[in-house]
């Protein structure tokens, strides 16, 4: 069978499991507001599924991205796309070219290296799965991988997996970098909501940053897929030129997007609050198995990661053994082929119940994970 068929298969028999626990995706599992639920229903109700939404999103959409940025019109536009991937996609396929450098970190999310090796580029991913730089990348370490070849500088800043933060002063460093370089900086925010301080680096380098936002992690719409790029107009200019969708994204979708960005100040700190309650408990439990380790706590995204290379266990077997019970994690090989056969991720904006589900389960899964005789492929 071709790996897209069987891909899809994995994750169709994911999707049609009704009671399954979703603690590998990063997605919000927990309740929506009221009002974002009936911005959608009466958007369905008024049937404005009829019509395409404007190319580059609701205006009112747009208006509060910036304003839940912090940043001004003058030096920043919004182009709203069909989910965050679609934002990256549509920078790497326009920027990258042969003869370009793609510079990101190891670990990271895959896919923007998948569609900048597409345009031609050469990716070079930077190690950053080191405890004696805080799993993160330093500036002595970028300033080494850039050179003139450089086009695009991607980071995802909080880190997915590892659920670090760069602070003002790393930013800036970064983008002084990029300058000097001439370089456009690629800041995925996705998981900016959970830190406890985060610096957009916008603010330093606004002429080239492509700042990318996503409404699936925070507010918890990662199956209506909606997002946004948010770059100077000029920037936003060439890239709307040619966008994989011309017609607008999701009109549902971003009626939904915008009642949750003006109730997110009263009802993010509470899920928040319980997704951080979340990770106390895996840590505990982590606690208690020798040979488990967790790398970063508390993280600041929406996941932990948890060795489990010296507990004498593969990932692959423990995300087998949990899926067993229909319980889903993340195996590290998705985000990176170096690093990925010493840990598993774990979500945790999901029910507390969920999250207690797993954490009685750890002893009796790690065990369970040392005498699996035959793993499944895990996607």
């Amino acid at each position: 069978m071709r790996n897209f068929e069987a891909r899809n298969q994995h994750f169709d028999a994911l999707v049609n499991e009704p009671d399954l626990m979703w603690l590998g995706q990063n997605t919000n599992h927990f309740k929506p507001h009221p009002s974002v639920v009936k911005a959608m229903l009466d958007s369905i109700n008024a049937e404005e599924f009829h019509a395409y939404a404007p190319p580059a999103g609701l205006e009112e959409l747009r208006s509060l991205i910036l304003q839940d940025l912090g940043l001004k019109a003058e030096n920043a536009s919004v182009l709203v796309t069909d989910g965050a991937v679609e934002a990256l996609y549509t920078t790497c396929r326009d920027l990258c070219e042969p003869g370009v450098n793609f510079v990101t970190t190891d670990p990271g999310w895959k896919w923007p290296m998948a569609f900048a090796k597409a345009s031609g580029a050469t990716t070079i991913e930077i190690p950053i799965y080191k405890p004696e730089n805080g799993y993160k990348l330093t500036v002595a370490q970028l300033e080494s991988a850039v050179n003139e070849k450089t086009r695009i500088i991607y980071l995802v800043d909080p880190n997915n997996p590892l659920g670090t933060c760069h602070t003002e002063q790393e930013i800036k460093a970064f983008t002084e970098i990029a300058r000097r370089h001439k370089a456009y900086f690629l800041h995925d925010c996705t998981y900016r909501h959970f830190a406890d301080g985060h610096s957009l680096a916008a603010q330093f380098y606004p002429e080239r940053t492509i700042t990318i936002y996503s409404f699936s992690k925070w507010l918890g719409l990662a199956g209506m897929r909606i997002g946004a790029l948010v770059a100077h107009p000029d920037v936003v200019e060439r890239l709307a030129g040619a966008p994989p969708n011309n017609l607008g994204s999701n009109i549902v979708s971003q009626r939904a997007a915008i009642a949750g960005l003006k109730i997110r100040d009263e009802w993010f700190p509470e899920i928040n609050r319980r997704q951080r309650r979340n990770q106390a408990e895996i840590v505990r439990a982590a606690l208690q198995v020798p040979g488990l380790k967790v790398v970063n706590y508390p993280s600041q995204a929406n996941l932990i990661v948890m060795e489990c290379i010296e507990a004498g266990i593969t990932p692959e077997a423990l995300c087998q053994a949990y899926r067993q019970e229909g319980i889903m994690i993340r195996q590290g090989s998705y985000h990176t082929t170096a690093f990925g056969h010493r840990f598993v991720k774990v979500s945790t904006t999901v029910p507390e119940e969920w999250a207690d589900a797993f954490c009685r389960l750890l002893p009796a899964m790690v065990e369970k994970a040392r005498v699996l005789k035959q793993v499944t492929n895990l996607y």
